[in-house]
C-alpha cells in the first residue's frame, strides 16, 4: 500500500494549538501530523502514513485497505491535485476543508434539484 492512496483530514489548528494545519488519516488508526500550511501538512502526513504502514508491516499488524471511513460523515477519498485546490479554497475563505466541501455539495444540490423543478 502506498501512503499516498489513503484519503486525509486536514483542518486548521488553533493558535493556542500553535497554528498551522492539522492532518489525520481516518482509515490509519492514529496516525496524524501538522505543518504551517496545508501543503507541508500533507507532504508531512505522506511521511507519518509511510511510517505507520512500514511499522504495522514489522509488528505483523493488520494494514487497513485505503478507501472509505465513516467518522462523523463520510470522507471520500480524492484526487490529490483536488485535495490540494480545496485546502487552498479553504484558506483564503478562513474555514475548514470539510466545511467548505459541505457548502459545495449543499449548493450543487440546490441548484440539481431546481433543474429537475424547471423539467418538470
Amino acid at each position: 500500500m502506498r501512503a499516498e492512496d489513503y484519503p486525509f483530514e486536514i483542518s486548521p489548528l488553533s493558535q493556542e494549538d500553535g497554528g498551522g494545519y492539522l492532518i489525520t488519516f481516518p482509515d490509519l488508526p492514529g496516525c496524524m501530523s501538522d505543518g504551517e500550511t496545508p501543503e507541508e501538512a500533507i507532504h508531512n502526513g505522506f511521511d507519518a502514513a509511510r511510517a505507520w504502514i512500514e511499522t504495522a508491516k514489522e509488528f505483523g499488524d493488520t494494514i487497513p485497505q485505503p478507501g472509505y471511513a465513516i467518522r462523523s460523515g463520510v470522507v471520500a477519498q480524492l484526487p490529490r491535485s483536488l485535495q490540494q485546490r480545496l485546502a487552498e479554497r479553504a484558506k483564503a475563505e478562513g474555514v475548514e476543508v470539510g466545511t467548505l466541501v459541505t457548502v459545495y455539495l449543499a449548493e450543487g444540490l440546490a441548484r440539481y434539484e431546481v433543474s429537475l423543478e424547471a423539467s418538470t
